[in-house]
């Protein structure tokens, strides 16, 4: 049973080379940064993110993924930022880092504008003890010169380009972005059967990512906010549907659907301090899987840490007596 899971978690590394090759995340609302440079510093504040995400548990070789990102706005008329992301299925691991910038436009009443870009690198890399369909394992390569059995590495650069709106109420945001522009190959030639490194190639292909929302107060203690996240590298496409309801702004609960792949569950607590100017959230979601995977997983776990700090001081307000009422 073992070598038959290994065996069906090396042919999903194939199919994820030839699909969407980011990461994915069920919290994607507090994760614009990641596939949008347009939302660098939209919020005029310094933010930070970490995310940790473990798919399918229990099953051999799942996939892992930890994101951290950090941004600030007001800061050369927009917002700079950092991203840094890794991802590993098995013993196939993708390390990437970048730095944005948005130039943040005013479009007067309508709201702001984000116009963002980045650039960064993409390390991708091949290495660990696995049994192949054959028998064979690492300590004794098989004659298949396409798997890397000594382990092998390739980098390059990487660029990305984001649209990203907001309206001045901050319940409407609308982002159109584009990441791996250039659409390279990472490769890393050279090996041969003494080494017992072979040549490696990956298609890093290029994605587009469609993001909308609106929230809708409800009284003066909640509000509902549906989204949608569509993800495409121009061959498969995939479509998050979410809804997070909030109350007080301060607790919130939330279910998503991905199409033909899972029902997310989540939940979590912001709690604002310093007279509003800081702001600390903690998310939970927990996917219940949809595809055939789920006869082998006991679901995908995934946390969610968060902060951001604003400088900008309160309005101070005064109060006066009116001698009419002494």
């Amino acid at each position: 049973m073992k070598k038959t899971l290994t065996t069906i978690a090396l042919s999903i590394t194939g199919l994820i080379a030839f699909a969407q090759q980011d990461a994915q995340f069920s919290m994607n609302m507090f994760n614009k940064l990641s596939v949008n440079p347009g939302y660098t510093g939209i919020n005029h504040a310094l933010c930070g993110t970490i995310f940790y995400r473990q798919q399918w548990t229990s099953f051999p070789g799942a996939p892992k993924t930890a994101l951290i990102s950090l941004d600030y706005g007001k800061i050369l008329g927009g917002g700079i930022g950092l991203t840094v992301d890794q991802d590993q299925l098995g013993f196939d691991k993708t390390l990437k880092a970048k730095l944005s910038y948005s130039y943040h436009l005013s479009l007067g009443g309508l709201g702001t504008l984000g116009i963002g870009l980045d650039a960064g690198m993409i390390q991708k890399s091949i290495k660990g003890n696995f049994i192949a369909p054959d028998g064979t394992t690492s300590a004794t390569p098989g004659t298949d010169q396409s798997i890397p059995w000594g382990g092998t590495s390739a980098t390059t650069y990487d660029v990305g380009f984001g649209l990203y709106f907001t309206d001045n109420t901050n319940r409407l945001y609308v982002g159109l972005s584009s990441l791996h522009l250039p659409d390279q190959t990472l490769s890393n030639s050279g090996g041969s059967a003494a080494t017992g490194v072979y040549d490696f190639q990956y298609q890093m292909a290029r994605h587009y990512y469609i993001m909308a929302g609106y929230r809708f107060d409800i009284g003066r203690d909640f509000s509902l906010t549906p989204g949608v996240l569509t993800k495409s590298d121009a061959s498969s496409t995939q479509v998050d549907i979410n809804l997070l309801a909030k109350w007080r702004n301060m607790v919130f609960v939330g279910v998503s659907y991905r199409l033909t792949d899972a029902i997310p569950i989540m939940a979590g607590l912001e709690w604002p301090l310093k007279n509003n100017q800081t702001t600390v959230k903690f998310g939970y979601s927990y996917d219940v899987t949809l595809s055939q995977i789920k006869t082998y997983s006991n679901g995908t776990h995934e946390i969610m840490l968060g902060f951001c700090q604003k400088f900008e001081k309160p309005p101070h307000r005064q109060s006066h007596q009116n001698v009419r009422f002494l």
